[in-house]
């Protein structure tokens, strides 16, 4: 009975083995991954389906709700840690510049001692100009300091009026706006005219007041190589040819005509024909150009021969060359009253104080008695390349032309933060040896302009011949020693 009963289990268990073996054995219960054959996947994935839909067939546990007690509350309120409202200093973070104790002109004072200026953007040597304080002055007494307003309510001033005919005469265009901070031009016209969906093609080396204005924008942001006008055809040949929608997209070209991060210029003959060509509208920042490029300081438009009209969109700070502060946008009337409307930096903020603009005024006035000034920058200019064409360790990589001109290394280290490092020495030791003062291109954790890092030389009317030339003998020297312990 015992041996009947052992031989019946016996055969089913080999019956059983029998159908498992076969069904992890047919073709399509075998696989191959990876050059390794594996069977009865299929038995694998069926039970993994059952143990799937049993589990989703149970009850979820749920704890019991009861209210935390106040121990509970308060164990919770001394384990949380909030995020840190700023982030935590790091060692650049620390870094403090010299400070001036007089004027931002050629020559200026720091720690008790006279320096030669090269750290401001005083191009046309306006920074006390007696015209331009006795300017201010009568301005002052006239209107008081503040315009305690907004222009659309009851901050417009006829000063304000004034400066806008006077900027907008003087560039040959149908009207300007002011706005009462320079950088706050950038932020508020492209905003105001491209929208979310839109789509900007910016060079890679716009600063950040650009930069800026492109993100408030929310359009979509394509950046071509820096001054690289055949970067830039590519990127607007591949939209236009690509993009379906492109003709009903509104389209713009973001340029600066001095570039503040390198020093270059933009060709803006070129930029014209390709924005013809693709039908893009062009948005140009004069802010280190107005008042020094062209014949009479018209900016790059004079400069190349391009009429005003040809761009769309013209802005500019007026904290360089008319040694003022606030910008302005120039074009046609429908730009112009369009800001007016629905340009933030104009609408919710106070106007321009009432004596900058008189000062505005005055400079203009100034520049157009005095068209030697632009001569006499233009001297200064080349006089410093000269001085710095042989310089141990670096290459001008600005424009002939430009009042930026541009040290940056001939030899990375590799690293923007060592480079900086090295250009900062340098830049101290100038100052603290040569009373020259002048300054690395450092930037702000915001800025996300990738341009090498360099030494920034602001050249203006107001140096003297021996100004140039002591600054250019102290960078030679300096650099030549920086440098060489380096190596």
């Amino acid at each position: 009975m015992e041996t009947t009963m052992a031989s019946t289990v016996l055969n089913f268990m080999n019956t059983t083995l029998d159908w498992v073996t076969y069904a992890l054995d047919v073709p399509s219960a075998r696989a191959i991954v990876f050059g390794v054959h594996i069977g009865g996947h299929l038995f694998i994935e069926v039970f993994l389906l059952v143990v799937i839909l049993f589990l989703l067939s149970q009850k979820s546990y749920k704890p019991p709700k009861r209210p935390l007690t106040n121990k509970e509350i308060d164990e919770l309120c001394d384990e949380w840690v909030p995020e840190p409202l700023i982030p935590s200093i790091n060692e650049d973070m620390l870094y403090e510049p010299p400070v001036l104790e007089s004027a931002a002109g050629p020559h200026t004072i720091i720690n008790g001692k006279e320096v030669v200026n090269f750290a401001s953007a005083n191009y046309l040597g306006f920074i006390g100009h007696q015209r331009l304080l006795d300017s201010c002055s009568s301005s002052l007494e006239k209107y008081g300091v503040g315009s305690c307003g907004p222009r659309g309510f009851y901050g417009t001033i006829d000063v304000h009026l004034d400066c806008e005919a006077r900027i907008a005469k003087f560039l040959g265009t149908p009207d300007s706006i002011l706005y009462s901070y320079g950088l706050s031009t950038m932020f508020s016209a492209i905003p105001a005219f491209s929208k979310k969906g839109d789509i900007i093609v910016a060079d890679e080396g716009v600063h950040w007041g650009i930069q800026n204005g492109l993100y408030l924008s929310r359009s979509t942001v394509v950046y071509f190589k820096h001054n690289d006008m055949d970067s830039l055809r590519e990127i607007l040949e591949n939209f236009t040819t690509k993009n379906k929608r492109a003709k009903k997209l509104r389209r713009y070209i973001v340029v600066e005509a001095v570039y503040q991060n390198s020093g270059q210029i933009a060709p803006l003959d070129e930029i014209i024909k390709l924005k013809e060509k693709y039908r893009f509208r062009v948005l140009l920042d004069e802010s280190n150009s107005f008042g020094v490029l062209g014949s009479s300081g018209r900016g790059l438009t004079e400069y190349y021969g391009v009429p005003a009209d040809k761009l769309d969109i013209i802005t500019a700070a007026m904290g360089h060359a008319l040694a003022t502060e606030g910008g302005f946008c120039t074009g046609s009337a429908r730009v112009i009253d369009h800001q007016r409307l629905s340009s933030s930096g104009y609408v919710f903020s106070a106007s321009l104080p009432p004596y900058l603009a008189s000062a505005a005024i005055t400079a203009i006035d100034v520049l157009e008695e005095n068209p030697n000034l632009i001569t006499k920058l233009k001297n200064n200019i080349a006089v410093l390349w000269k001085g710095l064409s042989k310089i141990p360790g670096f290459t001008i990589a600005s424009h002939p032309e430009s009042p930026i001109v541009y040290l940056r290394l001939e030899k990375s280290t590799g690293s923007m933060k060592d480079d900086l490092h090295l250009l900062e020495n340098i830049a101290e030791r100038v100052l603290k040896e040569d009373s020259v003062f002048v300054v690395a291109s450092r930037r702000s954790t915001l800025d996300k302009c990738r341009l090498p890092v360099g030494i920034r030389l602001f050249v203006s009317a107001g140096h003297s011949e021996s100004d140039l030339l002591k600054a250019s003998e102290s960078l030679k020297r300096v650099a030549a020693l920086v440098l060489g312990d380096h190596n």
